[in-house]
């Protein structure tokens, strides 16, 4: 079974950041919530800056739920979920805290 060109960019990103793959993942969700937050609603921390992490998360999982199904013959929802949860938690999280802070 040949790798994936998705599976290959993966493992040459690990392969030059010193980071595991959780820290990947968080890493990805703070950039595009911080970009969506600055280019899409001008620096304002909207729920609505969640759609590209989520979106994005999302994608990312359904590529390797595809490569999983064709290396094992079934997806791993599991791992997926996981990292669904790693990309989206802090931006998540940054929202609920500015939503909070401005219910005060």
């Amino acid at each position: 079974m040949d790798t994936s060109h998705y599976q290959m960019a993966k493992i040459h990103i690990m392969n030059f950041l010193p980071l595991s793959k959780d820290a990947v993942h968080i890493y990805v969700g703070l950039i595009v919530f911080l970009g969506a937050v600055i280019l899409w609603k001008k620096g304002r921390m909207l729920p609505a800056c969640l759609i590209p992490v989520l979106a994005i998360a999302c994608g990312m999982e359904v590529f390797d739920l595809i490569d999983d199904w064709r290396a094992f013959g079934y997806p791993r929802w599991s791992a997926s979920i996981h990292d669904i949860v790693n990309t989206v938690f802090w931006p998540v999280a940054i929202v609920a805290l500015v939503k909070i802070r401005a219910l005060n």
